[in-house]
């Protein structure tokens, strides 16, 4: 089995100690097409659940989907955010479900939990992706000021919003998601998953498109 693309400069991401074994994937481009193909191919395939409460955008009926366990006060998230993750959609337009995660590493983040408590009480009003967006831009910080003014910002129910903020509502949910990241080997943030494999850090644009086109590639032998 080739071993993964290992990169040549420390990952981009924000680590926790991890008692398992950690998710193995590309964490860099090479420029040997064929190569590619024989890494991803030699890689393991990560089945995760989607559940019904977990906020997803695109094409229900997409070739790509990408699950995202990140962290609202990571660094490296944002930096995943500006600038690939409008590349993404720029480059692959109705190819791609979305379907973000949450994993606050609370031990180094004071701010993820709150921040992640707000982003699930602005799903609650159908308001995620917009919300997550701002909580990334870094405009107004991580504070309970801001996450109330993100929510007026996005014309949300306030009363509605802050009262589930103060419940601590969605609480549960986002450890469930926490365990799950790390019952799979998740350590770091942000971690991704396209069509099941790996991708550990805030890795380059590049990264990604190799494994969109492999999985598009695929998708598309298997049709004809």
């Amino acid at each position: 089995t080739p071993a993964p693309i290992t990169a040549n400069v420390a990952l981009e991401s924000d680590d926790v100690a991890s008692a398992g074994n950690e998710v193995t994937g590309l964490t860099q481009p090479t420029e040997a097409p064929q190569s590619v193909a024989e890494q991803i191919e030699g890689l393991r395939r990560y089945e995760i659940a989607i559940e019904d409460d977990d906020p997803v955008f695109g094409p229900e009926d997409a070739p790509i989907t990408i699950i995202e366990f990140a962290d609202f006060e990571c660094p490296y998230c944002q930096r995943h955010f500006d600038p690939v993750y409008p590349q993404l959609l720029a480059e692959y337009p109705d190819q791609i479900s979305f379907v973000y995660k949450d994993f606050p590493l609370t031990s180094i983040h004071p701010n993820a939990m709150p921040a992640a408590l707000a982003a699930q009480c602005a799903l609650e009003q159908d308001a995620f992706w917009p919300y997550h967006d701002l909580l990334f831009s870094g405009r107004l910080g991580l504070s309970r000021s801001s996450y109330e003014e993100y929510a007026s910002e996005l014309d949300l129910d306030t009363d509605v919003f802050v009262a589930c903020l103060d419940e601590q509502r969605y609480l549960e949910g986002v450890q469930g998601d926490s365990s799950l990241a790390q019952s799979i080997g998740v350590s770091s943030t942000p971690t991704f998953f396209i069509n099941g494999i790996g991708i550990v850090g805030a890795q380059p644009f590049d990264v990604f498109a190799q494994v969109i086109d492999y999985e598009l590639s695929q998708a598309e032998a298997e049709g004809n």
